[in-house]
């Protein structure tokens, strides 16, 4: 899928993983797609290698195993000899290691001529790209010279560490700044990126959720652990209540049905709006106001500020849970017992009320 142009994302939505590891495959090859190794013709198959093993078992030639697979005698004679002898042959174990000697990698271009690689990498500090070094040095050298190589080598080098070419540092000096080869069919059109359809601005969001005089309004993000771990926080403007939700994954269907499920456990009249980042996490945003009756808004792009009482929120929330520590072992029970110490603690902003004695004063 990388080689055909899908993005990571896709290819996560496709086989069902997140983005994170489908990258951590992609990686050690950085992102150039390394075709599967294949068999030469004429090469003994595991199937003979099975014949071979049965045959020596039952006592038999190697011209009876020879003629009964069509291949000469000797041929099977050296077969047994490069794999640990008659008494110990074995099938699987013999293609097995026929495989690992077919690995020969040869070396690349950089790796046999030192001075090439030297003129490249000094061009590359000086922020050339690779298609301005191939182009100047075929300008400058004849044809079947020595001092001759493609953009697509040094790009191979460069991205392919277990060549040990050229220095991953020397990345950097890429005008593409991307961590790993993206293929030639790669672009955005028509992909699925981040859009969240008929999402609605925080700009049309009612006045009266700004200026915190009546209740109901939230903001909310995901809070994130580490590995793939995290919980859901929603604030309340007015009176700085925190909800906490135990959420399965950071996909959609999972922070909708925990969402809805501990949103709905509020009175209806604290029901009113819910202001999101543009995570794809929300882009179901419609179920959740079907179900919760909660008008959901989306923030601009970058502009965490406008969610700041749950930004503030959140850094409070670090005390309890770590950045660097796993989230995935906590149940919704250790959340709510997180959250009732935060909205029992006094906050200066609420001229040291606490957030659950606003809270029930309002209800009142």
């Amino acid at each position: 899928m990388w080689k055909t142009g899908a993005s990571i994302s896709e290819i996560g939505r496709t086989v069902g993983s997140p983005p994170g590891s489908i990258f951590s495959i992609l990686l050690p090859y950085g992102g150039i797609y390394q075709p599967p190794q294949r068999r030469r013709s004429g090469t003994l198959t595991l199937h003979e290698r099975e014949e071979i093993s049965r045959g020596l078992a039952a006592g038999e030639s190697l011209r009876s195993i020879g003629r009964r697979l069509g291949r000469s005698a000797s041929t099977i004679s050296r077969e047994i000899a490069k794999n640990r002898g008659a008494a110990r042959y074995r099938g699987v174990d013999a293609d097995d290691r026929a495989w690992r000697r077919a690995k020969r990698p040869k070396k690349c271009k950089l790796a046999k001529n030192p001075v090439l690689r030297r003129y490249v990498a000094a061009r590359l500090r000086e922020d050339w790209s690779p298609e301005q070094i191939a182009g100047t040095l075929k300008k400058r050298y004849p044809a079947g010279s020595r001092m001759l190589v493609s953009h697509e080598t040094i790009y191979q080098s460069l991205y392919v560490q277990s060549r040990g070419v050229l220095a991953k540092e020397l990345q950097k000096h890429l005008r593409s700044g991307r961590p790993i080869r993206r293929s030639i069919h790669n672009t955005v059109t028509g992909q699925w990126r981040s859009q969240i359809k008929d999402a609605v601005s925080i700009s049309e969001r009612p006045a009266e959720a700004e200026d915190r005089a009546i209740p109901g309004h939230w903001e909310g993000d995901l809070l994130l652990g580490r590995g793939v771990s995290q919980i859901a926080t929603v604030v309340e403007r007015a009176t700085r209540f925190t909800v906490l939700v135990h959420v399965d994954g950071r996909d959609m269907a999972s922070v909708t049905a925990g969402l809805s499920r501990e949103m709905n456990l509020l009175p209806e009249q604290l029901r009113r709006s819910l202001t999101w980042d543009r995570g794809m996490e929300l882009a179901d945003h419609k179920t959740v106001t079907s179900s919760t009756g909660l008008d959901v808004y989306f923030a601009d792009p970058r502009s965490p500020w406008q969610r700041g009482t749950n930004e503030n929120t959140n850094r409070l929330l670090r005390q309890y849970f770590p950045k660097g520590v796993s989230m995935k072992d906590l149940t919704q029970d250790d959340l709510n017992k997180v959250a009732a110490r935060l909205n029992s603690r006094p906050r200066k902003t609420l001229s040291f009320d606490t957030p659950a004695d606003r809270l029930e004063a309002l209800l009142r």
